[in-house]
């Protein structure tokens, strides 16, 4: 190792020096899939892409023989070793975590390097047929008994509902009249109706129907006092003739 030099025109010595290019731009670096079983024991195929720049040139080129395949195997190992001991639900929801725990141990070990990594992303995560059509009978029973519960949760509310109205019409029964009346209105202008046949109502009838029973009994009705005299009862008195 000589020396580093920056970008301008550099005198080389042909048969004494060598000269290695460094460039120092963001890199993006594929992770291919890795066959990964998780805590819970599930067998996944995960990639992911990782992002790093050179900070220090000369470490990268003689800390290392090459930093690139360097790293690209470091994250690989270290991507595996960290989804191993995380269970299938905490990889499918807690993404931004695990990318955070692959960026920090990754940046440590390649700092002696002079490379520094700004990012670590998890892309994919293949599952098996199986455990995808149990995620999707999981997804739907979660679907209908949520379901279930907004309908029973309306059916609660409306029987609340229907239990105030019935102690308004007890306490007030020409609301009922009203209501029927409206019902009527309805129907006449939902069906086109030209007439409509409006039952008598039973406490109209109650009247007649008492009278019935008691006639049917037997029993007789006292004419009401008019000042008029009662019919006598007793046997009229013989008369004698001559």
């Amino acid at each position: 190792y000589w020396a580093t030099k920056g970008p301008g025109l550099i005198f080389v010595p042909a048969f004494f020096a060598k000269l290695q290019r460094v460039s120092l731009r963001i890199i993006a670096m594929d992770i291919p899939p890795q066959d990964v079983i998780t805590r819970d024991n599930v067998s996944v195929k995960v990639n992911a892409v990782l992002y790093m720049r050179v900070r220090h040139p000369d470490r990268a080129v003689i800390e290392v023989e090459n930093f690139i395949y360097a790293t690209s195997q470091l994250a690989q190992t270290t991507l595996r070793s960290v989804l191993g001991e995380v269970e299938l639900d905490q990889l499918l929801a807690d993404r931004e975590k695990i990318n955070g725990i692959l960026k920090r141990i990754v940046d440590e070990r390649t700092e002696p390097w002079g490379i520094e990594v700004s990012a670590v992303e998890v892309k994919d995560v293949d599952l098996p047929t199986e455990m995808k059509r149990a995620m999707a009978r999981q997804a739907e029973s979660e679907r209908e008994r949520r379901a279930k519960v907004i309908a029973a949760e309306g059916e609660y509310q409306a029987a609340g509902k229907l239990a105030e109205a019935a102690r308004v019409i007890g306490t007030q029964p020409a609301t009922l009249q009203l209501r029927y009346l409206q019902t009527l209105v309805e129907i006449a202008s939902e069906n086109n109706s030209r007439s409509i046949i409006i039952p008598v109502p039973l406490d109209l009838l109650t009247p007649f129907l008492d009278a019935a029973k008691k006639v049917a009994t037997g029993e007789k009705q006292l004419p009401a006092a008019t000042g008029m005299p009662l019919p006598s009862t007793a046997p009229a008195a013989s008369r004698q003739t001559t």
